[in-house]
């Protein structure tokens, strides 16, 4: 066991996925006596969980880790170490391109990170990770994976050794790292895809489903610790359940999820367009708790660039499925990710994403620019743009989400809406009460702020208060307590 007076700081970046990873990260140290700080200078040492998704993340990623590098030449920090999809993604090649790491480790250390860190802090060294494609590590057939999951490290489920199951039920390995009334709960992990612009199927491997007794069980874990409020997240959550050997499980966990003492709601994430089935879209509209939002992964509107991209889909089909989506769910908040300047997009491609986007009037839209990434089918692409076309098309894309979304939030003035409180004024006064409708979701879909008035109660953080929408500003709302 590590003595007490040995403590760490957990650094995390990029999604909620990885909040999860970090959560368990936690609960494992907590496990073998570490401390857990919150501020990297007064650790020992600090565990920076990387990003490897988009170039602005990585360069995000290796700043955390210089910044925390800089905390040994003057303060407690001994050691640095990365972890992560950056970490995992890169290896030894990090390593070498960044000696101020003590350590890099993948996938497979987490089960045995406490060990990592004390021999780093005894003067040792551990082996930087070797990268490799982690697709290769489970059969191609998603069923066939079932015997052979356990000996894959999977970051978020809490992977064990193999052995009986508790009489309690599994074994929840997980650490909050925070006091927000919502947390994120890992379903899958990986994906099957073959999106010809993205790498994450070869650093977080095959589509892997996570049993739902274990899910059920964290989500009584999580309720027991004050969340009213799980955000369920994967790689590709419509695709949950296939390697288990059924494709409708995800509804059949929803009404569970939703039955658990403590959660008042149940908000889905990474939805694949090709993948949305009518049971699916069924149980997120009639499933008491589960609330109206939809994270729909379009990515481009016109077909001959969603073929380029491999990937199935048109600016009808998409339009009707967004039109099925509301006509269960009229007040459902709808957002996605598009990607501009791929490969060969032509200005007519971008006039058919623009179209879409004016007629689907999504609530929120994220847009990137093109970029290549490494081992992908798109970075040999030869039809590539200049950057200055992929900057343009950037800002025009982004400036008419921007109208099309205050448009969208405009609408919403005079809806009633259920606003979990996430925050409220301090001792002194100072602050606002902020929170979320069941449309928005958490850090990048906006917030609903609460005008309460001055002799009005203060709403307590992980409420959910009934109000009327009064105003808007960009996506976020404006709203009066009922």
């Amino acid at each position: 066991m590590t003595p007490p007076d040995k403590s760490v700081a957990l650094v995390t970046l990029g999604c909620t996925r990885n909040e999860v990873d970090s959560e368990e990260l936690a609960g494992r140290l907590l496990a073998e006596g570490w401390r857990l700080v919150d501020d990297a200078a007064e650790a020992d040492v600090a565990v920076v969980n990387t990003c490897g998704f988009v170039e602005q993340a990585k360069k995000d990623s290796i700043d955390a880790l210089l910044e925390a590098s800089d905390l040994k030449e003057d303060g407690r920090t001994q050691a640095v170490v990365a972890v992560g999809c950056l970490a995992e993604r890169y290896g030894a090649e990090l390593a070498a391109e960044l000696p101020e790491a003590d350590a890099v480790l993948g996938f497979d250390s987490y089960r045995d990170l406490s060990t990592h860190l004390r021999t780093i802090l005894g003067g040792g060294h551990v082996p930087s990770h070797t990268p490799g494609d982690r697709r290769k590590l489970l059969p191609l057939s998603p069923v066939a994976r079932r015997g052979e999951v356990a000996q894959v490290a999977t970051p978020g489920f809490g992977d064990e050794p193999l052995g009986p199951v508790p009489p309690t039920g599994p074994r929840v390995i997980r650490a909050r790292l925070d006091g927000r009334p919502w947390a994120p709960l890992k379903i899958a992990s990986g994906c099957d895809r073959r999106c010809s612009f993205c790498a994450i199927p070869m650093f977080r491997g095959a589509f892997v489903s996570r049993h739902p007794d274990e899910v059920l069980a964290e989500a009584r874990w999580l309720a027991e610790r004050g969340v009213k409020e799980l955000f369920l997240v994967s790689e590709n959550s419509t695709s949950y359940g296939k390697d288990l050997g059924d494709l409708g499980l995800l509804e059949k966990l929803l009404p569970e999820l939703t039955a658990v003492e403590g959660i008042e709601r149940v908000r889905v994430s990474y939805l694949q367009p090709a993948e949305i089935r009518p049971g699916l879209l069924a149980a997120m509209a009639e499933t008491p708790g589960v609330v109206p939002y939809y994270d729909i992964s379009f990515q481009h509107a016109s077909e001959p660039v969603l073929r380029a991209m491999r990937r199935f889909g048109s600016r009808e089909a998409f339009l009707d499925l967004v039109a099925r989506v509301r006509e269960r769910s009229p007040e459902a908040g709808i957002r996605c990710n598009v990607i501009v300047g791929f490969p060969g997009e032509t200005e007519a491609d971008v006039d058919e994403l623009g179209a879409f986007l004016t007629q689907a009037r999504l609530d929120v839209v994220g847009v990137f620019g093109y970029s290549d990434e490494d081992g992908t089918e798109a970075e040999t692409r030869s039809d590539k743009l200049p950057d200055h076309v992929v900057a343009d098309r950037l800002d025009r894309i982004s400036r008419l989400v921007e109208e099309l979304n205050a448009q969208r939030a405009e609408e919403r003035i005079g809806e009633v809406v259920e606003v979990l409180v996430e925050q409220v004024p301090d001792a002194d006064g100072d602050g606002e009460v902020i929170g979320r409708t069941g449309f928005q979701g958490p850090d990048v879909d906006g917030v609903t702020t609460l005008r309460v008035g001055p002799s009005g109660p203060i709403p307590q953080v992980g409420q959910i208060v009934s109000a009327t929408v009064v105003e808007s500003e960009g996506v976020d709302l404006f709203a009066v307590p009922r």
